[in-house]
Formats: structure tokens, sequence, C-alpha cells
């Protein structure tokens, strides 16, 4: 027997209960429409919210920055790896955020688990739901650890109150919940932060280009300031259309975390063309919110006619669109037939959610039409009466 069997094993068990990932390989840009195996789909899971992933305005700014600067920076960022274009960009990011600083990382996974621990926090306070990684994050520190129920401020408090000894506290939270599409209560969070003297670090994955003015943000949304919300996490593979991660707030914050975050430190930093594409979005978005707009007009609207079909489309109040079933194996097999007819809506089970909330997750983007959106809901419309969901 392989010393490797027990992979087969695990598999297989994943194939008989519908939590097997059948992972799709796109042929063409990423768009409103796709090319997945030559069959031309509506995409309806991307993270693309405002379509900048194919925007040609982004895809020039990276031409041209490989012709100035290259393709690789050739080192970490604190060797010989800093170029211009990441200065820029940091600075382009830290106008948008208005903040004093950022300071850019890979991804925004890497970005928690650089800051998370670095913190040296003896006691973190995080939600219930928040994203792998912020979990992961955790896992890398020895801190006591208090989680709280999804969204609950109350019950925050009592832990608060709880670890209330602990010299530096870290309350953490995901700003936009990304399967179920809900907001934090942020501003209550921050208010509570400061009775407790804790320290408030938000993940913005899927509020930037998403929530607040310019889609600057769940701070912004919520009128706060790095006054307020100390470490803001965010995204440049979402809204923004490309890759890499940031963290926004004070100079000091930047400046430590440059000496002390290990990703910073040890990993190769975020290319060339990567970075002369995130700032081209950036400015877009700072210049122009017509996108913004556009993307909260799709949302209402598929929302809407979802509800009125009779879908559970759960608790969002963002456009990220949970289509509930229950079961993994109806949501995928949902998913199958909605490929079939058409629209690329990937089925998502434990234990990215819970067990027995197991759904098509719905992803709205600026570069959906309302054409593609009734096609969409005509679709949704076919399989869910034929697999009796409606």
């Amino acid at each position: 027997m392989s010393k490797l069997s027990f992979m087969e094993d695990e598999m297989n068990r994943l194939e008989d209960v519908g939590l097997f990932n059948n992972i799709r390989t796109i042929d063409s840009p990423q768009d409103a429409w796709l090319k997945i195996d030559g069959k031309r789909v509506l995409n309806m899971c991307s993270n693309n919210y405002l379509g900048l992933a194919n925007d040609k305005r982004v895809s020039e700014a990276a031409k041209a920055a490989i012709d100035e600067y290259g393709v690789g920076p050739g080192a970490v960022r604190t060797i010989a790896g800093t170029m211009t274009l990441h200065k820029i960009l940091e600075n382009t990011l830290a106008e948008f955020k208005q903040v004093e600083a950022t300071i850019g990382l890979q991804s925004e996974f890497v970005t928690n688990q650089a800051v998370i621990p670095q913190i040296g926090a003896d006691a973190i306070f995080t939600d219930s739901l928040n994203h792998a990684s912020i979990i992961d994050g955790v896992r890398l520190t020895k801190s006591k650890r208090f989680i709280y129920e999804h969204s609950d401020v109350s019950e925050l408090a009592a832990r608060l109150e709880e670890g209330k000894e602990f010299s530096r506290k870290l309350i953490i939270t995901d700003g936009v919940f990304s399967m179920d599409g809900d907001i934090a209560p942020l501003g209550e969070i921050a208010k509570i932060a400061k009775e407790y003297d804790a320290i408030v670090m938000v993940d913005d994955a899927h509020g930037e280009g998403v929530l607040g003015d310019h889609g600057r943000g769940i701070v912004n949304h919520y009128n706060l300031s790095h006054h307020d919300v100390d470490i803001d996490v965010g995204t440049l593979s979402k809204a923004m259309g490309v890759v890499g991660g940031y963290v926004a707030g004070s100079k000091l914050l930047a400046d430590f975390l440059t000496q002390k975050a290990r990703p910073f430190l040890f990993s190769s930093a975020t290319t060339i063309p990567d970075v002369a594409a995130a700032i081209a979005s950036v400015k877009i978005l700072m210049e122009d919110d017509s996108l913004v707009k556009k993307l909260w007009q799709n949302a209402e609207y598929f929302q809407k006619g979802m509800k009125d079909l009779g879908f559970d489309t759960g608790k969002t109040e963002t456009p990220i669109t949970p289509v509930m079933l229950g079961e993994a194996k109806l949501a995928r097999e949902f998913s199958k037939e909605l490929f079939k007819d058409g629209i690329f809506a990937m089925a998502i089970g434990f234990p990215t959610v819970p067990k027995g909330l197991a759904r098509i997750r719905v992803m709205l983007s600026a570069a959906h039409s309302k054409e593609d959106l009734d096609f969409s809901l005509e679709k949704f419309e076919k399989v869910g009466k034929s697999l009796k969901v409606v």
C-alpha cells in the first residue's frame, strides 16, 4: 500500500458526499462572458466586481510598465526588490484609502499572515465567520483566542470583559463576509474597542470597490478613520481586478511592518505588470464612481429577480448573492445543470461554509448587462424548477 493512499481515500470520500472540487479552466479573459472547455458561458462567480480585470486601461498600463521596468522585481522588497512603481502604488493607495501610509504585499491571504503574528497580541478576539486567511494568521500566534458569535457586538463585549486583564488586545473582523454578503458592524466594534483599549483590524477584501465613497471600503462606509480602525487590510485581486494585498493605516504601522512582516522580508515583491495594473485600477476608481454605481444597480436588479422567483438569498447586504440550497450534492447538481445552460456559477459547501448550508454563490459585476442578468434569471428559474428548489 502506498504511503499516500490516505489521499485517495479522502478524495473518494469527498466525491461521495458531494464536496469534491472540480476546478474549471478558463480559456479567455476574465469578463462577463468566458470560454470554458470551448463553451461560451456567462460568468456569475468571479470576484471581478467592477469588470477591471479585462479593462483596456489597466492592461495597457501593465504592458507599458513591462517595456519600462521589465517583468520581475528580482528580490524581496528589503534587499533589491522595491521598484519605483511599488512606492507609487503605496502612495496612491494611501490617497485612495485616506490614510497616512500603506504597505504592499503579494496577496491578501499573505497580508493577514504578515500582520496578525507581528502585532504580538496577548489576546485576539475574532468573528466566528472570519475568512480562512485570518484563521490561519491567528494560528501563527501564541495569543489567547476568543471567538465571538458572528457580528454579535454584545458577545464581543462580553469576551472583551472576560479578557480585560490582557495588556494587548486585538479585535479582527472581515468587513464584508464573503459567503453571506453581510456587513460587519464596524462602527459598534470600534466604539467597544475604545472602551477596552483594543486594537481594531478589518479585512476589507470584499468591501473595496463596493462600499463607501468611490468604493473606498467599509471604514469610509461608516465614516470612520484609521484613528478608529487601526489596521485596514485590503486586496487588489477582487474589485481592482489584479493581484496583491496591502495594509492601510498610520505611517507608524507601515514602517513597523516593513521591518517585521515576514512575507515582506522573505518573499519576492509583487511583479511589475501587476503593480502597474493595480495603480491604474485605483486611479480609475478615484476619478470615477460609475462602475461602483453600476455594480449596485446590477445587484439590486438580480437579487430582486431571484427573490421574486422564490429563491432564498440569505442575509446579503452587498452584491454577493448566496443562493441557499442546503445539501452539498444538491448544490453541486444545480451548478452542473446551470453550466449546461450556459451559466458558470460554482457550488460552495463544507468546509468553506457550514454543513447543511451549501449554496451557489453568485457574484455580480459592473461588467454584466441587463440582458446578461435576465439570461441568468431565466436559467436559474429553469434549473430551480427542474430540481424542485422553487
